[in-house]
């Protein structure tokens, strides 16, 4: 237990490889998930049912999906703000496309093309968000605020305030059905965070976004192109934006402007009890998995015993904080014991 808090509050580990290994890291989160468990079933008989975990497994895509699009940047030594707005907005191309190929008549067709021009809108975001960070300099927060400030305008404007609606019936299942007893978007968000890992793990663009996050003159003096693995890293964002918008799509069977803003600070929340270093260069996707069923676990729980919405986002926001604050002590307390010894 020890060894998980120091992994888990340690700001000078989260800039290298854990003591532990990442074994060692998967055991202490999971040791931290298996106490939510039993704390949350001891509290309520409702928790431990086949309907608490099929909701959590429903719901938790769609956050997973844009977790995934903010952990790239984050990597990176960056940010995407506009995360949620880019998901709305690829997921209204989608709709305008099904809308003029026939609306609830589009069929396979319809669908497949709507998909597409969702994902396709995400890359362009990133890629113009990605251009305008790695090509003027700019710093990411700036750039993907003024971005999300401009797509949430944009959507208003295009939708008048209101939402779209009037899918074809297959497109809700690919939101809210169940292949082989395992929900569909689970899938989708499985088999999204697996190419995660493997373009981070396993491709030179990986290889690159790590040495981007942890020195970018080094980056740049060892002949890798800065802007664009940059731009590459807000593409990829844009990408499962788009993804992300898809799903959130099919599982409300409507699509508008504001769907999913409280998830952002949520994915951040993800991406930081993940063990991902805020200032970039380091991080993995299974730790961040892994926080995210905790997060999800947290929030079903407390809807399960009657917690006020608003007092579970603030939540959110305090247990951001105090990670923040008692990885700062437990950093002083590490380095004045070295002194010491």
């Amino acid at each position: 237990m020890r060894s998980f808090v120091m992994q888990l509050f340690s700001h000078n580990a989260s800039r290298g490889t854990p003591a532990s290994g990442p074994v060692g890291e998967m055991v202490g989160i999971s040791i931290v998930l298996l106490a939510l468990l039993i704390l949350f079933s001891s509290l309520s008989d409702r928790f431990f049912t086949g309907a608490t975990f099929s909701s959590i497994a429903f719901q938790l895509p769609e956050l997973g999906l844009l977790a995934l699009a903010m952990l790239i940047p984050l990597l990176s030594g960056g940010l995407n703000l506009a995360i949620t707005f880019s998901a709305n907005i690829s997921a209204l191309a989608m709709a305008w496309v099904i809308g003029w190929l026939g609306g609830t008549d589009a069929g396979m067709t319809g669908i497949l093309l709507g998909m597409l021009a969702a994902i396709l809108s995400g890359a362009l975001i990133g890629w113009m968000l990605g251009a305008i960070v790695a090509y003027t300099g700019a710093h990411p927060i700036l750039a993907s605020l003024a971005m999300m400030i401009f797509l949430r305008g944009l959507g208003e404007f295009l939708t008048r305030g209101g939402s779209i609606s009037g899918f074809p019936e297959e497109l809700a299942y690919l939101g809210q059905g169940v292949l082989a007893g395992i929900p569909i978007p689970l899938l989708i968000f499985g088999l999204c965070a697996a190419i995660w890992a493997l373009i981070l793990n396993r491709t030179r663009l990986g290889f690159s976004i790590y040495m981007l996050g942890s020195n970018t003159a080094a980056t740049r003096y060892s002949g890798i192109s800065t802007r664009r693995t940059l731009t590459m890293v807000y593409v990829l964002s844009g990408v499962m934006c788009g993804i992300a918008g898809i799903i959130m799509a099919s599982r409300f069977n409507s699509v508008r402007v504001g769907h999913g803003e409280a998830y952002l600070l949520i994915t951040v929340l993800a991406c930081f009890l993940g063990r991902v270093d805020p200032f970039g260069g380091f991080g993995r996707v299974a730790p961040v998995v892994m926080a995210l069923i905790i997060l999800q676990v947290i929030s079903s729980g407390l809807n399960l015993l009657g917690t006020n919405q608003h007092l579970a986002t603030a939540l959110w926001g305090g247990i951001l904080l105090a990670v923040m604050v008692v990885r700062y002590l437990w950093a002083k307390f590490s380095s004045r014991r070295k002194a010491s010894g």
